[in-house]
């Protein structure tokens, strides 16, 4: 089973997006259930998402950032409230790293390593 981490940077400053929620959902049907809630720590990261117990069978996830809610902890102003990211886990011995870079009007996401 393959395991989950993110990292998010915040490119207006070059600077780790420290304290940004997030929340981790694996799809159902039609309909997405929650897995994991994290918080990035002082690097802009969350090193296991999926738990050290808890592994990503294949199929469709998607996290989601509270992107709002952190540019609003800093007085900043930004024109997207949340960031969402849909991705696939196909290889079950794989781990999957999931970053984001972002700004107050714009992001943008990869599979990293």
């Amino acid at each position: 089973m393959s395991t989950l981490s993110t990292h998010v940077l915040d490119t207006s400053t070059g600077r780790p997006a420290e304290g940004l929620s997030l929340t981790l959902e694996a799809r159902a049907g039609e309909d997405f259930r929650e897995l994991a809630r994290g918080v990035t720590n002082a690097d802009g990261r969350v090193k296991d998402l999926s738990g050290a117990n808890t592994k990503l069978p294949p199929g469709v996830y998607r996290l989601t950032f509270d992107t709002g809610a952190w540019f609003q902890d800093r007085g900043q102003r930004g024109f997207y409230p949340s960031v969402q990211v849909l991705f696939e886990v196909t290889a079950t011995d794989e781990h999957y790293h999931v970053p984001l870079l972002l700004s107050p009007f714009g992001f943008s996401t990869y599979r990293g390593s």
